[in-house]
């Protein structure tokens, strides 16, 4: 896919994967808009990268919020690309350890940001690809974020596996769906990757996440991540697949 002439979004582009996406399709020529929380620095991060990239603050749940952010995308050039990594993580157990039953409030947070914010920004996207003039057969791609959790979620992760799960299940289905659309649908479910989720650990925890990576062994850079939705995004023949991103790896109960 041509992204000289193309504007992007890509969720949760203040940090980590989402950050070095913004960074690699601006790169590439691309307008990008980085959709992130209000709190975020979204707004240095879209003026650190370059002059074709701006911020627009939104809830990935909030459909006037993501409206907004897909208005300032088009103002520049149509719609193309979606990559969303937006995405929350907390833990929650079945039983707790002190007999109570797990938060069903945390559950319903986890849930409806990582998989009911997934099916909203994938829907007003696609709703906006779907208008577009097809090129070289085709009129957009979104690539959504799972994880390997979704297989091999860890003890107290059952809400953001289940998110997960609802993502990779979501993937083939949407992009039957969008097939007639011309629009393509795949998603990246990455392993553990060196994103600000670590910054509180010391070392000593890092070394130990990488050390049970087979190959490479180290934990995956955001640079990697980007690579492979760029590459999704180019290749017209990758459609409705989950992809994992992993090293190999497979996770341990906890």
């Amino acid at each position: 896919m041509e992204l000289k002439t193309a504007s992007t979004l890509v969720t949760g582009g203040a940090s980590g994967l989402g950050r070095a996406t913004a960074r690699q399709l601006a790169e590439r020529g691309a307008e990008v808009v980085i959709l992130d929380r209000p709190t975020s620095h979204g707004a240095e991060i879209a003026a650190e990268i370059g002059p074709n990239v701006r911020f627009a603050p939104a809830d990935v749940r909030d459909p006037e919020a993501v409206d907004a952010a897909l208005d300032l995308a088009e103002q520049r050039a149509p719609l193309r690309a979606v990559v969303h990594c937006a995405g929350k993580g907390a833990t929650v157990r079945v039983v707790e350890k002190d007999g109570s039953a797990g938060s069903l409030a945390d559950y319903e947070e986890i849930v409806q940001v990582n998989l009911i914010g997934t099916f909203n920004v994938l829907r007003l996207a696609a709703a906006r690809m779907a208008r577009n003039e097809p090129v070289d057969g085709e009129r957009g791609v979104c690539v959504l974020t799972a994880s390997v959790a979704a297989w091999e979620g860890q003890i107290g992760q059952i809400p953001y596996a289940s998110a997960k799960a609802g993502v990779v299940g979501m993937t083939l289905v949407a992009a039957r769906d969008l097939a007639r659309k011309l629009v393509r649908v795949c998603s990246i479910a990455p392993g553990i990757f060196d994103t600000p989720i670590f910054d509180r650990h010391g070392p000593e925890v890092r070394d130990k996440l990488a050390a049970t990576v087979p190959h490479p062994a180290r934990l995956g850079r955001p640079e990697e991540f980007a690579r492979l939705a760029l590459a999704i995004v180019d290749n017209p023949m990758l459609n409705g697949e989950t992809i994992r991103l992993d090293g190999a790896i497979r996770m341990a109960p906890r």
